[in-house]
């Protein structure tokens, strides 16, 4: 056939791989992220644990996009380095992703507009067929190229054609009718045109008994599922990228558990709501990214003032202003630890992996309450909106501490209620709004301990002190950090957030080098805990790894203990994810000599 097309190969051979690799890539609205969904699922059913990652622009149509899949035989938190497999429906993707393909790599081109001109290593076996033109002319729609190309995609990899089949099912048997028949069509034809082409299985991944107890989900959907199970009822929200899919899942599921969660009119109105639902009982929750964050300061502050409960998702992207709304970044951190103005409390905790954003969000909740001040729960892209494979919840974990909440009987047993009665501790016990005999003022101007405006000296400097000391107080129930590597290693890492799978890959492979090292992955940002300085006086050179330009986290780390001269920066800062590679070639080129001693 005049549409399709296959580079020269004398035998087929076949790659063995544990770790494979798959980018599918086009433009918005070409279906790349369909594709990953599809062969996640599949290779979710021969036991393969599983991490994807997207790449779009702020559109719903145009400009490239891309999707990668990574599947391996062991958990993986990160994309890794290189490319196996590369289906591209244009050349802008195949150009996105000539250096990633490694010499064994397999490409699949939708050459429905022009042929592959770019030139790729000689070891690369390209198919080449008219995928688009193929589906408008068959089925009338051009869009179902990429269920035909998934079908071509499985018999490069050797997956039988009844577990592509199965995939298509679950993801189009709810919708039902056309849809589903028209993809199980495209699946058909998919096949008839690897046949064409003569496609042999290229790469084959270990098939093992699906694994049990294990989940594929999201950040923002772990943090929205730690929210219900924590006990949060009331959530408030405005669109923004990369928080939104925390919305759209409580939209969908806290009803189920008599909870109210709102798209509000803006992020301004959407704290508002949160404070006066957390003040009138409810445990409440918002969740943005910078831009929100910008208009929720003045929120922030009231609910420093007021010492209201409430944890804020901040789900951090590239900035400033507007900046890239779909790309990746860590450039928040000085945001979240100082935004607002004047002085007051507020504590920053920080998942890794979507297990820690389900049982972390349900902390920042006890937090909230115990301590009766912001709490933020600090995320970025990656973390937010992959899909990676964790263990199932163990909801048996999951506690719930309301703090000082006075009951009635409590109330009755109290001769005077002062609402921010001074504790050795910082916190006052606290009423819901209501609550007979637990009448309280709610101000955002500075108070006495009746909450009654007050400008005096003595009651200001008193009042204050009494607000950060809750700060220190939460110390001891903060999450604490974890150490990876060779507890012996002069060489460490110390980060946060999505950059823990790059680190632990990259330690891999600077170990096979001959260097020791091991990672301080921090889980509390604000404040930072004592394992910081332990862990600074154990090395010679500790790299801060993090996605901003000027080294945010590096910096609150000298600020607060110093060692300025064991701190090493590794930045990336073009709105992509660490790979491990960065993070190796980063430590080698800047380890000092003594650093490995």
């Amino acid at each position: 056939m005049s549409s399709t097309q296959t580079t020269e190969v004398s035998e087929p051979r076949v790659v063995h791989l544990e770790d494979l690799k798959v980018m599918v890539g086009g433009q918005g609205g070409d279906g790349t992220l369909t594709v990953i969904n599809l062969l996640s699922h599949a290779l979710k059913q021969i036991g393969a644990y599983t991490y994807d990652t997207r790449n779009v622009l702020s559109r719903i149509r145009g400009g490239h996009a891309d999707g990668v899949l990574r599947a391996s035989v062991r958990p993986i938190l990160s994309i890794g380095d290189g490319l196996d497999v590369l289906v591209a429906f244009d050349e802008e993707a195949v150009e996105v992703a000539k250096e990633q393909l490694l010499d064994h790599a397999v490409v699949i081109y939708d050459n429905s507009h022009s042929q592959l001109k770019t030139v790729l290593k000689p070891t690369v076996k390209v198919y080449s067929a008219k995928f688009g033109e193929i589906a408008g002319l068959e089925l009338k729609k051009t869009l179902l190229k990429n269920t035909v190309s998934f079908a071509v995609l499985c018999r490069v990899l050797g997956l039988a054609d009844q577990l592509a089949e199965e995939a298509i099912n679950w993801r189009y048997a709810r919708r039902g009718g056309d849809v589903l028949q028209s993809n199980l069509q495209a699946l058909k034809i998919g096949f008839r045109l690897a046949d064409q082409l003569g496609v042999k299985p290229s790469i084959s991944f270990p098939k093992t008994e699906p694994k049990q107890g294990l989940i594929q989900i999201t950040g923002d959907e772990a943090v929205g599922m730690g929210f219900i199970a924590g006990g949060g009822r009331f959530y408030a929200g405005y669109p923004i990228t990369p928080a939104s899919e925390i919305l759209e899942y409580l939209q969908a599921n806290l009803p189920k558990f008599n909870g109210v969660a709102l798209q509000a009119e803006d992020e301004i109105s959407a704290i508002n709501m949160a404070l006066g639902a957390s003040l009138a009982g409810a445990r409440a929750m918002v969740a943005t990214s910078g831009p929100g964050q910008d208009l929720m300061t003045e929120g922030l502050g009231q609910a420093g003032m007021a010492e209201i409960p409430l944890v804020i998702v901040e789900v951090q992207r590239a900035g400033p202003s507007t900046g890239m709304p779909t790309k990746h970044e860590q450039s928040d951190v000085n945001h979240v630890v100082f935004a607002g103005h004047g002085d007051f409390p507020r504590l920053v905790v920080a998942p890794a992996d979507a297990s820690d954003c389900f049982y972390l969000t349900v902390d920042a909740l006890n937090l909230a309450e115990k301590y009766q001040l912001p709490v933020f729960i600090l995320m970025d892209q990656a973390l937010g909106q992959n899909t990676q494979t964790v263990p199932e919840f163990d909801f048996s974990r999951v506690n719930i501490d309301r703090g000082k909440l006075l009951t009635q009987a409590d109330l009755n047993r109290i001769s005077v209620y002062k609402r921010y009665e001074f504790t050795e501790d910082g916190v006052s016990p606290r009423t819901i709004l209501g609550t007979p005999d637990g009448f309280f003022q709610v101000t955002g101007n500075e108070h006495n301990e009746w909450g009654f405006v007050s400008v005096d000296r003595i009651n200001r400097a008193k009042i204050m002190r009494k607000r950060m000391l809750k700060v220190e107080a939460a110390k001891k129930d903060m999450p604490r950090g974890r150490v990876y590597g060779d507890q012996d290693a002069r060489v460490g890492f110390i980060s946060y957030g999505s950059n823990l799978g790059p680190i632990l890959e990259a330690m891999e492979q600077l170990g096979k080098q001959g260097f020791k090292t091991k990672f301080l992955l921090l889980r509390s940002i604000y404040p930072l805990l004592e394992e910081v300085q332990e862990f600074l006086e154990s090395v010679n050179t500790a790299f801060v790894v993090e996605s901003n330009l000027t080294g945010q986290l590096a910096g609150l780390i000298r600020r607060e203990y110093g060692y300025a001269d064991k701190i090493v920066r590794i930045n990336k800062y073009d709105g992509s994810v660490f790979r491990p590679s960065d993070i190796v070639s980063q430590t080698l080129s800047q380890l000092p000599r003594n650093g490995g001693e």
